[in-house]
């Protein structure tokens, strides 16, 4: 069974810092594309950052590109999405999608 259980979510100042994990389990992490997505309040879900299965390819949404860093770690089964200078417009679920399928989600909100 697919599982991805994002962790690392909470309450920040702007211009703050958070790491986001995924623990990943039950298919083969090392070979595919994992990605960042988030849902605002009110908003859909919208894409934030994808990582190719190597980690060599990263992509960003414009919004948090030199922003936000994403990672991954094939030995541990465990992506991550490393964001500096939250600002208030952040605030969102996020979570870690391997294809369809998303994990629970973590909260991030960025205020003062």
């Amino acid at each position: 069974e697919v599982g991805l259980v994002e962790s690392g979510g909470g309450l920040v100042q702007p211009g703050g810092s958070l790491r986001l994990s995924c623990a990943a389990s039950g298919f083969r992490f090392s070979s595919y594309t994992m990605r960042w997505v988030r849902q605002a309040p009110g908003k859909g879900l919208d894409w934030v950052s994808s990582i190719s299965a190597g980690g060599e390819t990263t992509t960003y949404t414009a919004s948090v590109k030199d922003r936000f860093t994403i990672s991954r770690d094939n030995t541990k089964n465990t992506l991550y999405l490393q964001m500096n200078s939250l600002k208030p417009e952040d605030t969102a679920v996020y979570y870690c999608a391997w294809g369809a399928t998303r994990g629970q989600g973590t909260q991030v909100t960025v205020s003062s």
